[in-house]
């Protein structure tokens, strides 16, 4: 079962870190997605790349894992509300696949953190 575990927790971290560094990567053409009433742009998809990038070393090396998690699942919530469903009501059909996928993601990083509420 510990096996199972392990394994899960790095097939769940792997896609945030590279997310993360994505976000390093193409920032300038991440920028466009920050909500427009959010002042710096740029400096919010370094901030974003960066709380990735921890979250999935944390999630690898279980050091904060908990934290971590319940963390991610806020910050995954928080694209829901500010990214998704405001495009989704603003008529983009697309926006819903990505509600989805976060939503999902969020349920998974709450799992985490519930398996690790007692250790880490």
């Amino acid at each position: 079962m510990n096996n199972l575990k392990n394994v899960g927790q790095i097939v769940f971290a792997v896609p945030f870190a590279i997310f993360g560094i994505m976000h390093f990567m193409k920032a300038s053409d991440m920028s466009g997605m920050v909500p427009s009433w959010v002042p710096g742009g740029v400096f919010w998809v370094y901030v974003i790349g960066l709380a990735l990038l921890v979250a999935a070393i944390s999630i690898v090396s279980k050091k904060q894992i908990y934290l971590a998690s319940v963390l991610l699942a806020v910050l995954l919530f928080v694209f829901i509300l500010t990214i998704h469903l405001p495009a989704l009501i603003g008529g983009d059909q697309m926006a819903m696949p990505g509600l989805l996928k976060d939503m999902s993601l969020a349920g998974g990083a709450l799992l985490i953190a519930g398996l690790f509420k007692d250790n880490g």
